[in-house]
């Protein structure tokens, strides 16, 4: 009855259309597989999504599957093997699809067994493609702020604790003094480079001011609206220095509770200033150059490798060279750090600039301590610019700060016995002696002589090496070498 014929082909029809306005709304596109062919039938415009000319995207199982991403493709089949094992009769799976052009685009992937075989394979299946690229990528873009926005709190909060400890050391930034000319010199190298993404090395005796320097280098650099940040590498120990530096996970080593960032990652943007460089170990050394090869490291227990943007500022009053030729120190790290080495003159190669710097003293401490000490008798400041200040400037400075203190009025008054206390530490050497000099007992050369003689005989002329007498006086070895030669202390002969 060709009547009947046409109302069921009708209701075929409309039940087709339905099925595909629900298809549009719910999916992107609507397959059909039949496993035993090799046939997919596909509802939608699969072909315009993915960028394919009409009837370009495969139409068959094993074609469909060869568009998938390769990184994906095997673990999806793996997930559909499981399926049929399972005896499952729906299925969904979350993959990467190539278009046309090669780009990916994340699917989701859903569908229904519609017919078994008597033995319990799968013969036919319908399912419902949906393109959810846009909302994968702003979840990765979301995911991607969010992990930049933790890394920016963290550099932030350990950049704030960095800040407050160096406030609590009442780190300031205290002007430069001096007009020399070994001390111009030196600061028209500083000048030539500052503005420079060069690597610097300052050299100098204990006291002289690397780190005062370090700081104007910074500071007139492009830099200086990130921060200087500062590592002492004496001051650590050498199983803490690479946590310090470079930073460590969770549970790197024993005590190790949460990750921390290191001093490369706080100084991201910045400076980092590596004050005594010379006692970075040996085995550590090597890491240091990687980054001043490649500007990349890892974290202590990570195998993760970062990157960072920090200038190198270094710092020591060792010979370095020395030290590569001993061994203790990598000669291709000395390179990579002496890109532009500035050597700092001790106070004693340019006594013009102590009167200038005792008057700067004065009136730092003058504030400080709320005196109001506005004389140095001619006297005194003679006696300052004949003495040879092994401590540097430090000692200077000390000098200038208890004088104030202990002076009554408002005159300062030093004496030969605190130019002693100062340049010995005012302690016991450690074989228990004290100086024995008392205000006024000889010229500020004798007191020098006589202490550098006791403390000779007391470490046994030793002059380098453990327990040896520069160490006991605070003061370099070439220093004393050079202190023994100006007052001819010779060691005696057996």
């Amino acid at each position: 009855d060709m009547a009947e014929y046409q109302e069921a082909l009708e209701t075929v029809r409309e039940s087709e259309n339905r099925f595909r306005i629900a298809a549009r709304h719910t999916a992107d596109f609507i397959q059909e597989a039949n496993f035993e062919t090799d046939q997919l039938k596909l509802f939608g415009d699969v072909d315009q999504l993915m960028g394919f000319p009409p009837g370009g995207f495969p139409r068959t199982v094993s074609g469909w599957l060869d568009r998938i991403h390769p990184e994906d493709r095997d673990r999806v089949v793996g997930e559909f093997e499981a399926f049929i094992e399972a005896g499952e009769d729906s299925w969904c799976f979350n993959y990467r699809m190539l278009a046309a052009d090669g780009s990916s685009h994340y699917w989701v992937d859903s569908g229904t067994v519609t017919e078994f075989s008597q033995d319990g394979k799968i013969l036919r299946g319908v399912g419902a493609a949906q393109d959810i690229t846009e909302s994968v990528l702003r979840e990765i873009e979301l995911e991607k702020a969010l992990a930049e926005l933790a890394t920016a709190k963290e550099r932030l909060s350990t950049e704030n604790i960095y800040l407050q400890e160096e406030i609590l050391k009442s780190l300031d930034y205290e002007d430069i003094v001096g007009n020399s000319e070994s001390f111009r010199r030196t600061l028209a190298q500083v000048r030539m480079v500052a503005d420079l993404e060069a690597t610097v090395l300052l050299t100098g005796e204990t006291g002289t001011g690397k780190e005062l320097l370090a700081r104007a280098l910074h500071a007139s650099s492009q830099r200086s609206d990130r921060p200087l940040i500062k590592v002492n590498c004496a001051a650590l120990p050498s199983t803490l220095i690479e946590s310090e530096l470079f930073g460590h996970e969770k549970g790197a080593f024993s005590g190790a509770a949460s990750r921390r960032m290191g001093r490369f990652e706080l100084a991201d943007q910045g400076t980092l200033f590596l004050d005594e460089i010379s006692e970075v170990p040996l085995e550590l050394q090597a890491k240091l150059l990687q980054f001043l090869q490649d500007g990349e490291f890892e974290r202590l227990g990570s195998s993760k490798t970062l990157t960072t943007d920090v200038r190198i500022i270094a710092a020591t009053n060792r010979d370095l060279q020395r030290a590569v030729d001993e061994g203790r120190f990598r000669n291709d790290l000395y390179f990579r750090l002496a890109v532009f080495p500035i050597e700092i003159p001790p106070l004693r190669e340019r006594p013009s600039d102590i009167r200038p710097l005792t008057l700067y003293f004065l009136s730092r401490y003058n504030a400080k301590h709320g005196r109001s000490i506005e004389e140095i008798p001619d006297s005194t400041l003679k006696a300052l610019e004949a003495y040879d200040w092994p401590g540097n400037v430090r000692e200077l400075e000390n000098l200038i700060e208890r004088g104030l203190i202990l002076s009554p009025g408002k005159t300062l008054r030093l004496d030969a016995s605190a130019l002693d206390q100062v340049s010995t530490g005012g302690s016991a050497t450690k074989s228990g002696k004290t100086s024995s000099h008392r205000p006024g007992s000889g010229t500020l050369q004798d007191l020098e002589r006589s202490h550098i003689l006791s403390t000779l005989e007391d470490c046994g002329w030793k002059v380098k090496g453990r327990g040896n007498a520069a160490e006991r006086l605070g003061m370099h070895e070439a220093t004393l070498r050079y202190r023994m030669r100006k007052l001819g202390i010779h060691r005696p002969q057996h």
